[in-house]
């Protein structure tokens, strides 16, 4: 097996029970095969299968090149082969970049120094700052799940200040500074100079690299979402408030 994908199968297998000797991702959150939309408020322009604006990409109706990719991302078997939803689905609309992203994310959100706990803090904090519903909604319970406290999650979730003068378990130099970090580089000119600095302080310039890669993935994940209007089921529970 490729020592790049045994980290993410572990995990998968971890969290889902999966058999490791496959590389069925698509049992993440990121991908899983939620039940179809519910009658309520679906716009007109949205498919049944893919709970998006274009239909579900079939492995049966992709060529050679494109089967291969698809398969980077469900192992045949699997029960996945039919078909994927959410933003990957919608990638295999071009199944060379859907090929090419997929180096991109396990890189970032598993090939890194950073552990899963500290990975999914970014996530959430990118998707809060973007607004986006589906990725937040999908994050919360993998970030929770991964050690990361419900008080952190709050400060992310309600876009709470950070305040030094205020302890709070869990909440050290690296969390707080991928917080700023992540907030400054969605919401500002530029990061600032002190943030920066001390991100390289305490992750390193290949760590900083990573980190502004994975902030820069779920943007495209985002992106992707707003773009073909992809929903989640409607009857599921979306963590995301508009206030508090």
């Amino acid at each position: 097996m490729d020592t790049r994908y045994f980290l993410p199968i572990v995990f998968v297998s971890v969290i889902l029970g999966a058999d490791i000797t496959t590389k069925s991702y698509a049992a993440e959150a990121d991908y899983l095969m939620l039940p179809a939309l519910s009658a309520q408020s679906v716009p007109a322009d949205i498919h049944e299968d893919s709970r998006a604006r274009l239909p579900m990409v079939r492995r049966d109706n992709l060529d050679v090149t494109g089967q291969n990719a698809f398969d980077t991302y469900v192992t045949p078997g699997t029960g996945y082969e039919t078909g994927l939803s959410g933003p990957i689905g919608m990638l295999m609309n071009s199944p060379v970049l859907a090929e090419a992203m997929f180096d991109v994310r396990n890189r970032v959100r598993y090939g890194s120094a950073k552990d899963q706990r500290l990975t999914e803090l970014t996530i959430i904090t990118t998707a809060r700052e973007v607004d986006n519903q589906y990725i937040y909604t999908s994050h919360e319970p993998a970030a929770r799940r991964n050690g990361l406290e419900q008080e952190i999650i709050d400060i992310v979730r309600f876009r709470e200040p950070l305040d030094d003068s205020i302890e709070i378990s869990g909440l050290g130099e690296e969390e707080s500074t991928i917080i700023k970090i992540t907030r400054e580089a969605i919401n500002e000119e530029k990061v600032s100079s002190e943030t920066f600095m001390k991100a390289v302080e305490l992750f390193g310039n290949e760590g900083v690299m990573d980190l502004v890669g994975l902030i820069g993935y779920y943007n495209f994940m985002a992106i992707t979402i707003r773009s073909f209007d992809i929903h989640r089921n409607n009857d599921s529970e979306l963590l995301l408030p508009i206030k508090r």
